[in-house]
């Protein structure tokens, strides 16, 4: 089975809307994301169909829980969820951020190539980085910790309207118990990845003051 059929498939599992341009789309950057691993170990997935379950597919089925049009995703190496998600949603703009050069370097071959007109790859540190006015959402599935996503977050997004949307493992209860007093968290829910082995959640964060 190709690559394509594999990820129709996929997707024939779930609820999600995905064109056969957008499947096109993934499909170049998991070819890219491959071809780009040998030199630069952007992923310690090498096989490509296992990226399709691992990366793309758990990258779309965080796309239901957003809400907004503007969003960073904060340590986003490869560009995980932000290529996918950004693929799937063309009416919403993603900056990707990174402190490390090859990725970014990757990332913008990847934007270049698949002509993504809402992704912007920055390389930065989160904590020294400030877009030119609050995002909607900070997307996040690189942190340890919940506190550590939120300490170093905090100044990317409003208090209204601003939302941390944390994708994790197993449901990460004595995280929850530990952050900060201004944070409270709004939602939680759990995701089906097809064919993906273990739980995953993505929690939704939002500041108090």
């Amino acid at each position: 089975m190709t690559l394509k059929q594999q990820l129709s498939t996929l997707i024939g599992k779930t609820d999600l809307e995905v064109s056969e341009q957008q499947i096109d789309l993934l499909i170049q950057y998991v070819e890219l994301l491959n071809k780009w691993n040998k030199a630069y170990n952007l992923t310690s997935v090498r096989d490509p169909s296992e990226m399709l379950i691992k990366h793309i597919m758990d990258s779309l089925m965080v796309g239901d829980v957003l809400i907004g049009k503007n969003f960073i995703d904060v340590g986003t190496g490869p560009g995980l969820p932000g290529i996918p998600l950004a693929i799937l949603y063309p009416e919403r703009n993603f900056v990707l951020l990174d402190s490390l050069g090859k990725r970014i370097t990757f990332l913008r071959q990847v934007v270049f190539q698949l002509k993504l007109e809402n992704v912007t790859p920055v390389k930065a540190r989160v904590e020294e980085y400030q877009g030119d006015e609050p995002f909607d959402g900070v997307l996040s599935r690189a942190f340890s910790s919940l506190n550590d996503m939120v300490s170093w977050c905090q100044h990317l997004i409003s208090t209204e309207q601003g939302r941390f949307f944390a994708l994790k493992g197993q449901y990460p209860q004595d995280e929850i118990t530990q952050l900060p007093e201004n944070i409270t968290l709004v939602d939680s829910h759990e995701i089906t990845v097809p064919e993906l082995v273990g739980e995953r959640h993505v929690l939704v964060l939002k500041k108090l003051h």
